[in-house]
């Protein structure tokens, strides 16, 4: 406490007698004769003028002296230092046994000075005694014809004072003594500056053990960082018990002993409030004043949102170096050296522009067609490096390389590259696009297919690959075909074989097809088929004609009647029920497919019918639950060629898987909206059965959120939110409920569009399936992680059900695909729940956007938003930005139970490896390790700087792995507080 203390002051209010030969002020005495003024000696000889009284021989004294009258001037408390001597009262021949060594020290209080010689009464009553003051020494000696006096200081206090001002009185009653000097004062603490805030003068309490509190003020440019800002000044004028403390603002910087904050100079800024000194600005960057808070980037440099702003501002790349092509028939590969000019960055990648040229030296050049691939990709390459296939043969081309970095879409002008021209050779042929099935036995099966799109020259023969589809593809075999069409024979008997088959030229060999699955028949299938042909073949031809179609009219008429005069069908508890009341006039209504008697009947409505010469299929992206996932092209007559995905009905299926896998096409064909998957159309004519849609390069939105973790801004995040609720209000307008909203649901296309997906939860309300995704509630199969409690518990599935279902897609989105509950069962789910725990925020994850998470898991249904008010709350956050600064703080209100998940617990782990596996960026260990980063008291203290000098240098990156520090610092903190 002592160390906290600060200087008192003192501020004098009267003083008497003084070392000067010349009297000095007079005092009021009691009666004549009894107090004097005399001259007298101190301890070195000096003259001293003194009060003195010595009526030592005379018995009963009552002598008094009294000052003139002090103003307190607000004083509470009053010290009085009294200089005085005293004559040893056995010194004194022949005294008698009343002397005295001692005397008393009064005070009267009053609002004016109103004192006489006679009033106040020279008595104890109204004078209020302050103490009897003793000498320390006393003296005997007289030398020199003079006494030599021993002068004591004795000082007194008294209070609490509340007129205006007082005297003092002095009382002798009885000895020899001698008043040299009297000061009369109070304490105050002055005026200080202390922790950042301005503490005026302050007076001292009214006891000697008084605090009194005093209220700091920030000095200019400073903010307050701790409430509330106090000292408390004690008896003795001294500060003590600092409480609170003001910081600079941001651009300014403490000086002068952190008395003042003076703005950052020219040149210099400072990005936030604190204690730290002004930062010289990076380079290539520069202030517009004094007091900045960051620094503007120079023309022609450029800084990225997620750049940190310590960083120097950087620019665009040179054009690459030294381009090499190596050509190959219609294929090439292309090499470059790194720009000699990165701009200042470490995150250079490359484009290439593939240009197709025409004959001629005046020829003009075009950009290439999709059908072009570049492996890895096109755009965003890390290496200097591409292999460009599906080139024409015989052509001219020109293959521009771009060197861009985080900064060059800032740029006005285009990225600088590298060029390159060359001339493909002959080429085999392209690949075949789709495999016909003729005709099957029980042994055999017959095929076709189209001629390549791209033959590129006479086609000499055709190679077909075939094996069974539960071996390997190593056991297959071949067969040649002078044709597009062939017979393979010695099959198995209800087999599914996989077919591929590839064309030759003098160039040699194409690319093989893509895979297409077909089934032998089984032994009771081709006896079946046979005993249907034989009334045919003996019966009349004509009377057979008449019979049936009398059948299929008859067929029809009941049907007819069976569909107006029913009430409720096989699929009741199916149908989505709705109130239209709402509508708007001429919106349309979705219609459940499972309505119609026919389903068939619902796909011939909705989705247009595509013959399969149309469709290529190029390869298999993925599985579904009815067949494979592929992508192909799509050329309709008299249109372009566009890139589909194609999903496939497996071969050997049942009437109710095919009616199942069609009415997901019979949903979405109902559906046109730019935040909805579009439907192309069917194929249901030719084997296998086909569902086309457009294609979206980026996948599930999950996935590309897991592969693409921090890199996107919290605009661009808010965009892909914004995008899947507009389609979710479209789909809610027209009375859908999608059942089945997931981030797994939405695709991603190049240009990080989002689309509502996936229309065929509905199956699984009755199918058994193995998917951990979907459990079991109340009979029917659920995504319990994404689903409401009301559609858990009771089924009742709404467009407030799939709001619920948005909130958790939110969560994903800002969590970059993040599991939800993470490993939580889902029972633990349906329990945390039910007890109104919620989801956390995700890292950095916005207040605002939070806040809408949790509207929309409100547990009344009534209460959450809808899908329109959710589009306008996001439109409102895209045009403000600001809005989306302020993140969440780890101790909101919610329940710590499901927080403590989020936030991995660095005491849960072993080892620094191990937690930064936890937080998904154990790709910089071997970093660490090198940086003798190896245990968690070292890492808890890493800085920004320490994280660059790391060799992390994606932003995304640097602050998750920065959050994840201060998080285990903190815990760390908590921790040693629990200890203490």
């Amino acid at each position: 406490m002592a160390a906290q203390r600060r200087a008192s002051s003192c501020r004098f209010l009267w003083a008497s007698l003084s070392t000067a030969a010349t009297s000095v002020t007079p005092w009021l005495v009691s009666l004549p004769l009894q107090w004097e003024e005399v001259s007298g000696y101190d301890e070195n000889m000096n003259t001293i003028r003194t009060y003195q009284v010595c009526n030592v021989f005379s018995s009963n004294q009552n002598n008094w002296v009294r000052t003139k009258y002090i103003r307190r001037r607000g004083a509470l408390r009053i010290h009085v230092e009294m200089k005085f001597s005293v004559r040893d009262c056995s010194s004194i021949p022949n005294v008698p046994g009343s002397c005295k060594e001692t005397f008393n020290l009064y005070y009267y209080e009053s609002d004016s000075d109103t004192a006489t010689k006679t009033f106040p009464p020279w008595m104890e009553n109204p004078w209020i005694k302050v103490d009897t003051i003793a000498a320390d020494e006393s003296f005997s000696q007289v030398d020199l014809g003079g006494r030599v006096m021993k002068i004591n200081t004795e000082v007194r206090s008294f209070g609490q004072l509340s007129r205006q001002g007082f005297y003092l009185a002095f009382q002798d009653y009885g000895g020899c003594m001698s008043l040299i000097a009297v000061r009369v004062f109070y304490r105050k603490c002055p005026r200080v500056i202390q922790n950042g805030a301005i503490f005026q003068e302050t007076l001292t309490g009214a006891e000697s053990t008084s605090l009194v509190v005093a209220w700091g003020v920030c000095i200019p440019n400073s903010e307050e960082v701790d409430v509330p800002i106090k000292l408390y000044c004690n008896g003795d004028g001294e500060w003590m018990v600092p409480i609170g403390r003001c910081i600079c603002k941001a651009g300014h910087e403490a000086s002068e002993n952190k008395t003042i904050c003076r703005a950052c100079p020219s040149g210099f800024f400072k990005p936030s409030q604190g204690d730290e000194a002004c930062l010289q600005c990076p380079i290539n960057s520069r202030t517009t004043s004094e007091g900045a808070t960051s620094c503007v980037c120079r023309n022609g440099y450029y800084r990225t949102d997620s750049d940190p702003i310590q960083m120097p501002c950087t620019t665009v790349p040179s054009a690459p170096q030294s381009i090499i092509s190596s050509v190959n028939e219609t294929s090439l590969t292309l090499d470059w050296s790194s720009p000699r000019e990165s701009g200042g960055r470490d995150d250079v990648v490359y484009n290439v522009i593939c240009k197709s040229c025409g004959g001629g030296r005046g020829g003009g050049c075009t950009r290439c067609g999709d059908n072009v691939r570049f492996t890895p990709r096109q755009l965003g390459l890390t290496e200097p490096r591409v292999h460009v296939s599906e080139l024409l043969a015989h052509t001219r081309y020109t293959f521009e390389v771009q060197a861009v970095n985080g900064v060059s879409d800032q740029s006005p002008y285009s990225p600088q590259y590298a060029a390159v021209n060359i001339t493909t050779n002959q080429a085999a042929p392209s690949a075949v696009s789709i495999i016909h099935q003729v005709s099957r036995t029980v042994d055999s099966i017959t095929l076709s297919w189209s001629q390549p799109d791209h033959p590129n020259g006479v086609i000499l023969d055709y190679e077909l690959q075939y094996y069974e589809k539960d071996q390997s593809e190593y056991n297959s075999s071949t067969v040649k075909s002078q044709t597009n069409t062939a017979v393979i024979r010695g099959l198995k008997p209800g087999a599914i074989y996989v077919f591929q088959v590839r064309a030759r030229t003098v160039a040699g060999f194409g690319r093989y097809s893509g895979k297409m699955y077909f089934q032998t028949m089984t032994e009771d299938e081709y006896n079946t088929s046979m005993q249907e042909k034989l009334p045919l073949i003996i019966g009349s031809a004509a009377a057979g004609l008449v019979f049936l179609i009398a059948v299929v009219v008859i067929v029809i008429v009941c049907n007819r009647r069976r569909g107006f005069e029913r009430t409720d069908s096989e699929y009741t508890d199916k149908l989505q029920h709705y109130t239209s009341g709402h509508m708007t006039p001429g919106m349309k209504i979705y219609i459940d497919p499972f309505t119609y008697e026919d389903p068939n009947e619902a796909v011939r409505e909705f989705a247009k019918e595509i013959d399969i010469s149309c469709v290529k299929i190029e390869q298999v992206i993925g599985a579904g639950e009815f067949g494979e996932v592929c992508s192909g092209n799509l050329k309709m007559p008299n249109k372009r060629e566009m890139v589909v995905a194609i999903k496939t009905l497996k071969s050997g299926y049942t009437e109710k898987q095919r009616r199942d896998f069609l009415s997901e096409a019979s949903i979405m064909g109902q559906f046109d909206h730019p935040n909805v998957i579009r439907l192309e159309g069917v194929v249901t004519k030719s084997s296998p059965v086909m569902i086309i849609t457009e294609f979206m390069e980026n996948g599930s939105l999950d996935s590309f959120l897991r592969q693409n973790d921090g890199q996107f801004t919290v605009i661009q995040l808010v965009g892909m939110l914004r995008g899947i609720a507009s389609g979710m209000k479209y789909l809610s307008d027209m009375n859908y409920v999608h059942r089945d909203l997931a981030a797994r649901n939405i695709l991603v296309n190049s240009n990080l569009v989002c689309k509502v997906s996936d229309f065929g939860l509905s199956r699984f309300l009755e199918d058994d399936t193995s998917d951990p995704t979907y459990t079991s509630a109340l009979g029917g199969k659920i995504p319990i992680r994404w689903t409401a409690p009301e559609a858990i518990q009771y089924r009742k599935f709404t467009s407030a059900s799939d709001v619920w279902s948005y909130g958790i897609v939110m969560w994903e989105v800002m969590s970059y695909g993040e599991r939800p509950y993470w490993d939580m069962t889902n029972q633990d789910v349906i329990n945390a729940i039910e007890q109104d725990y919620r989801l956390p925020p995700p890292m950095d994850c916005p207040s605002a956007l939070h806040q809408l998470m949790l509207d929309c898991w409100q547990k009344d249904r009534n209460n959450r938003p809808k899908f329109g008010q959710i589009v306008n709350t996001l439109d409102k956050m895209i045009r403000n930005p600001n809005s989306l600064k302020a993140t969440t703080p780890l101790s909101s209100s919610v329940h710590l139970p499901l927080l403590d998940r989020s936030v991995p617990d660095f005491s849960s782990f072993s080892t620094v490896d191990d937690w930064l596996d936890a937080i998904k960026m154990g790709q910089y260990k071997e970093n660490f390790a090198s940086a003798s980063l190896s245990t968690f008291d070292v890492v808890s203290r890493m800085t920004m700087d320490d994280i660059l000098r790391v060799g992390v240098t994606l932003a995304g990156h640097q602050k998750k792995i920065l959050n994840s520090v201060q998080m285990m610092r903190a815990q760390m903190n908590q921790i040693q507080s629990v200890e203490v």
